[in-house]
């Protein structure tokens, strides 16, 4: 197989990876438009340095480290931008929604919202997008017993926010957007 038939196969398994790195992007930013364009440059990025990656390799992982990272280079950025109210502030509308599966989905956004950055993503990459967690340590930049704790924990924090025995108090996000790297990148032995 020749280098331009292999970038092509490359190429194919990109585009058939973009439904779950835009699930990723989602669980990150929380905001759909945000997400589009987060997974938009991820890929840009990918296809530009498309030389650097190892057939043979896992390209999912690749992928979602590029995402990640360039999250969280934008959260960053966005510390010096100006920016208006999150509509997640507002307060709710005052008709309730129609259908019982909209307060379910809003209830399991708030609980996820409420997580920390660190669980999320952990619990994400290894119960959403199939992710080993092997995999989603390195992704992550962390040790294996760290996305196990990790996802453990975020699983019982949902549980017991979804059963209302916790509230599903959302952390803000103009909280250090470097935090939430730290979290996710903390090394072995360290707890978050």
């Amino acid at each position: 197989m020749d280098s331009g038939e292999s970038d092509h196969n490359v190429t194919e398994e990109m585009v058939s990876l973009v439904p779950q790195l835009h699930t990723f992007a989602r669980s990150l930013c929380r905001d759909g438009v945000r997400a589009d364009d987060l997974v938009q440059e991820a890929l840009l990025r990918a296809f530009g340095n498309i030389e650097r990656f190892k057939p043979g390799t896992n390209l999912k992982a690749w992928l979602f480290t590029i995402l990640r990272n360039e999250h969280y280079s934008q959260l960053r950025r966005r510390k010096f931008e100006a920016y208006d109210i999150a509509r997640d502030q507002l307060p709710e509308p005052s008709v309730p929604p129609d259908h019982d599966g909209e307060l379910e989905l809003r209830d399991l956004n708030r609980a996820l919202t409420a997580l920390s950055p660190g669980q999320r993503a952990a619990l994400i990459l290894v119960s959403a997008s199939g992710f080993s967690y092997e995999e989603a340590a390195s992704i992550c930049g962390c040790a294996v017993g760290t996305i196990k704790s990790r996802v453990a924990r975020a699983r019982a924090a949902l549980l017991a926010m979804l059963e209302g025995y916790m509230p599903a108090i959302p952390r803000s996000e103009c909280s250090a957007p470097l935090d939430a790297l730290s979290r996710c990148s903390a090394g072995p032995g360290q707890y978050r």
